[in-house]
């Protein structure tokens, strides 16, 4: 018989449910159960010839000819090699972007994603994913599922964190605060985190694809400052400034120190004096962004470290002002307050270390040189790769060579 609106609300059961089939579309029909309620429901086999039963909808809230329509969209799926029963059952269990990023973190931890290095990722950077996990990722994606992810949702994603959606100013603890920001340079370095997470999707048979590849991503507009004979000298006059006001003296010597060397300004908040070798004029860094990293100092530089309090107890250069066993961490707000001059405009930590290399470059020193001055992964067996091995006397003699000029323009300003 063909199902009919009457028919269905005449349907009863018993002490076992009753089905009724309708002969004008093989394979659905009406389930009542012995408290009444009624469910439509389609009978097929799927491609292996099992037998599957898939409930559609409880009728009251499916029509019958709605779930006639239904039925036949989920009918032809089989036709076509579909298993409708096999999907509902996947979907229930499938995770969520937010899931899936806490399986990445607990990875990432656990040094089980590896680099391209083939090296787990270093803690820094664990620290920063992680931040923009939290900050960017969840908040705005976290409850979708990531086999519904589509390259439509990433393009908005980029354009939510570009505006700035997901920016956050906010109390972390007793003295600590979480400013988080938008833009492009963000938006585009987040998208590169999105990609990997999906990418770990692929591989543990989440996904197939990965929706973030195709997406078009924003300039990184961050500036890379070269900083002039004079600029140097302004740079040096805020220092001297700053001293005079009181400032905490772990400001005024990172920010020297980030001049002088080139490094990273997490390189220079986390270092240890166990890294520091000033007889062989180098750092022995143990924990970078391309791993373990041999910088030479300059004798500016080492006369710099050479100078510093050593407070008893502590095992970093530049230790946190109430814990002994902690680094300084007031360097980004430090800067904000020392660095300040229309001649610094828009100078940042990272504006030295391409200022280093802008030096280094104009007296003359190569590529692979400059890197090694860096501490640029090259790859074994490259030439960059070899100088930070070996730490020879012309890297260190380059070093010194860099860090002199830039202490003289410091101080003279030409």
């Amino acid at each position: 018989m063909k199902l009919t609106k009457q028919e269905i609300d005449d349907a009863k059961a018993d002490e076992t449910q009753v089905f009724l089939w309708d002969d004008s579309l093989r394979g659905f029909g009406l389930r009542v159960a012995p408290g009444g309620s009624k469910s439509f429901v389609i009978q097929y086999r799927n491609g292996r010839g099992q037998s599957r039963r898939l409930t559609l909808g409880r009728y009251g809230v499916l029509t019958l000819d709605e779930a006639r329509k239904l039925a036949r969209l989920k009918l032809a799926d089989v036709v076509h090699g579909i298993d409708p029963a096999k999907e509902k059952s996947e979907a229930k269990t499938a995770p969520s972007l937010k899931e899936l990023c806490a399986d990445y973190v607990e990875a990432m931890e656990k040094g089980h994603l590896l680099t391209k290095r083939g090296k787990p990722k270093s803690a820094s950077t664990v620290y920063v994913d992680k931040g923009r996990i939290n900050r960017h990722i969840v908040p705005l994606l976290g409850s979708q599922l990531v086999k519904d992810i589509a390259k439509r949702d990433v393009e908005k994603f980029r354009v939510q964190v570009r505006d700035g959606k997901s920016a956050v100013n906010v109390k972390t603890g007793h003295r600590g605060r979480a400013i988080v920001e938008g833009g492009p340079g963000t938006a585009t370095r987040t998208l590169g985190l999105l990609g990997a997470i999906f990418a770990f999707a692929i591989e543990r048979g989440d996904r197939t694809d990965n929706p973030v590849h195709g997406v078009r991503r924003d300039a990184d507009k961050t500036r890379d400052v070269l900083l002039s004979p004079p600029q140097y000298k302004a740079l040096a006059a805020a220092l001297v400034a700053a001293e005079a006001k009181g400032e905490i003296w772990q400001a005024v010597a990172s920010i020297r120190l980030l001049a002088l060397t080139g490094c990273r300004r997490g390189e220079v908040e986390a270092l240890r004096w166990s890294e520091v070798d000033l007889p062989g004029c180098c750092l022995r860094l143990k924990d970078t962004k391309t791993g373990e990293s041999l910088r030479p100092l300059g004798s500016a530089a080492t006369a710099l470290l050479a100078a510093l309090p050593h407070p008893e107890g502590s095992v970093f250069v530049f230790p946190a002002t109430i814990k002994v066993d902690a680094s300084f961490g007031g360097l980004p707000k430090a800067w904000l307050r020392i660095v300040t001059g229309e001649d610094l405009s828009g100078l940042t930590p990272h504006g030295l270390r391409h200022s280093f290399a802008g030096v280094a470059d104009e007296l003359g020193y190569s590529i692979p040189t400059i890197g090694g001055l860096l501490g640029h992964s090259s790859g074994s067996g490259g030439v960059t790769g070899r100088y930070i091995k070996k730490a020879d006397a012309a890297l260190i003699g380059a070093a010194d060579r860099v860090s002199t000029r830039i202490a003289d323009m410091m101080e003279r300003g030409e």
